[in-house]
């Protein structure tokens, strides 16, 4: 068994990375063409989540010094990627408030990623050419494509784990300590690569508490900040999305212990592989002969964090589920893309070496170059329908909540107060005051979500808006109260890809203070 640090691989041509380059200039050419065909326009303001445009949100009232606020003046964890959004903030304040550099940055970040890809592969193989090939395949992801274009925080944490794990390969512990931190700050779920990150090397309490505390001092600022604002440890986003598992019975939420323990988790690796089949159909069958190839020939530096791949689902399952490893593309999964790439790669790495297969060392690289060939077949097969629900999406978002945010612009007073469920783009274009029946970023309705549309309501009878935004669907016992609710407007996809539901409506409320006779409010919150 090698150690980790001994060898130094070879180190490839300088000439060979314009491979990787090339390959994500074509997945994002693809992406873009499916948009122009999809959604009718190229569109650098355009993005596939209603959340992307709550980052925007965020990091545009940063830039223009309301703090960390979505109303300003009232500042909220509103966040669960707040070093993605703090990144935005700065964007905006030295450039402008203008939302193509979120996919400026991401993009960036993934370029990143795939050439860290690359480089971890090589270390992992000691083998140029197989660390050519995990570059490449990282590039051709749909979801990193996917990442760089978003406007979300996907890429730069597939980026900082990526880095991390390089830094554990190479035995340097704070480095790797700091940009786990990091990363967690950009997906929460990559704390889950901790325990690992420990195991990984020698299991001495030093080296936990080196660990451990560059971890919690990088967390440390954001949980305070959480602890004031929402009044848990967790972001507002997270108190009011978990749906179970141990931070939901924390939270108060009871569900079977068959549900938590056997069901969801087995839903979740089912997902989890069924998500790597559609990344690269051959990905989800070498990521065990992966596995067992670095533990064979890299150590546990290598393998142990690697396990991650089989033991991710499983964490989000028992820990904090809120939908599925596959949910948006595989939003909460991302991050570990390269990891299971450069994976799959190494199982190459057994073709590749004379005499560690069966397989004779003449015919050996030419069965390993077959394979490789395959996976970026697989990769560029993937890469179309990837491309086109990514179209989708921005049509969606586009002709619904960006729709009613222009719509919200123009038709109402600049002080009206809107009550949403998608929070978005509606907030963004318009600059309207918000209140987020969804919890996300107004926590103090949270408790009254606990009773349905009754708790809601009551909440709404206290903070009178003057518009209500919702899908009816959600809100059946709301939208039926055509007492309190007049519908104005409304939006209907015929396509829809990842709207919450197929129609919103604008409802006027009898609050609003635009309108003569209008009615008084409770006492205010």
């Amino acid at each position: 068994m090698t150690s980790p640090a001994s060898v130094a691989p070879p180190r490839p041509r300088r000439s060979a990375w314009l491979f990787i380059v090339a390959a994500f200039v074509l997945a994002l050419g693809v992406f873009l063409f499916r948009q122009f065909r999809i959604a009718g326009a190229l569109g650098p303001s355009a993005f596939p989540l209603d959340d992307s445009w709550i980052h925007l949100h965020f990091a545009r009232n940063l830039a223009e010094g309301h703090g960390f606020a979505y109303n300003p003046g009232h500042p909220v964890a509103g966040s669960t990627a707040p070093l993605w959004t703090l990144l935005l903030g700065a964007a905006f304040g030295l450039f402008g408030s203008h939302p193509p550099l979120a996919k400026a940055l991401g993009a960036a970040a993934s370029l990143a990623t795939a050439f860290l890809a690359g480089r971890l592969t090589r270390r992992w193989t000691g083998d140029p050419a197989l660390g050519l090939l995990a570059g490449v395949l990282t590039a051709l992801a749909g979801p990193l494509a996917w990442g760089a274009l978003s406007g979300m925080e996907v890429s730069l944490a597939a980026l900082l784990v990526t880095g991390a794990l390089l830094c554990l390969d190479a035995e340097r512990t704070w480095p790797a300590a700091l940009l786990l931190g990091l990363a967690a700050l950009a997906r929460p779920e990559a704390l889950l690569l901790l325990p690992l990150a420990w195991l990984a090397g020698p299991a001495t309490i030093r080296r936990a508490a080196v660990l451990g505390g560059i971890v919690a001092a990088a967390l440390a600022p954001w949980v305070a900040f959480n602890l004031m604002t929402a009044g848990t440890p967790l972001p507002a986003t997270a108190a009011a999305k978990i749906e179970g598992g141990v931070l939901g019975l924390l939270a108060g939420r009871r569900e079977s212990l068959v549900t938590a323990l056997v069901t969801r988790p087995w839903e979740f690796e089912r997902e989890w592989a069924a998500w790597l089949f559609a990344v690269n159909a051959i990905l989800p069958f070498l990521i065990l002969p992966g596995l067992w190839a670095l533990w064979r020939h890299r150590g546990r530096a290598a393998a142990v964090p690697a396990l991650l791949l089989l033991l991710h689902p499983l964490g989000m399952a028992l820990l904090a589920p809120y939908r599925g490893p596959r949910f948006q593309e595989g939003r909460y999964s991302i991050h570990l893309l390269p990891m299971a790439i450069a994976v799959a790669v190494a199982a190459l790495g057994l073709l590749r070496r004379p005499g560690a297969t069966r397989v004779s060392a003449p015919r050996a690289r030419p069965v390993a170059a077959v394979v490789g060939l395959v996976l970026v077949a697989a990769s560029l097969v993937a890469l179309w329908p990837a491309a086109g629900r990514y179209g989708r999406a921005v049509q969606n978002i586009e002709a619904m909540q960006v729709h009613l945010g222009q719509w919200v612009a123009r038709e109402t007073r600049p002080e009206a107060r809107l009550a949403l469920n998608d929070v978005g783009a509606i907030a963004y274009r318009s600059r309207r005051e918000v209140v987020d029946v969804m919890g996300l970023v107004t926590p103090a309705i949270i408790p009254y979500r606990r009773e349905g549309d009754a708790g809601i309501l009551r909440f709404l009878e206290r903070a009178c808006p003057d518009y209500l935004i919702v899908f009816p669907s959600w809100f059946p016992e709301l939208s039926g109260r055509t007492e309190l609710f007049t519908p104005v407007y409304r939006v209907r996809l015929d396509d829809n890809l990842v709207a919450g539901a197929d129609e919103m409506v604008v409802y006027e409320t009898v609050w609003n203070r635009g309108k003569p006779g209008r009615q008084s409010c409770r006492p205010a919150l």
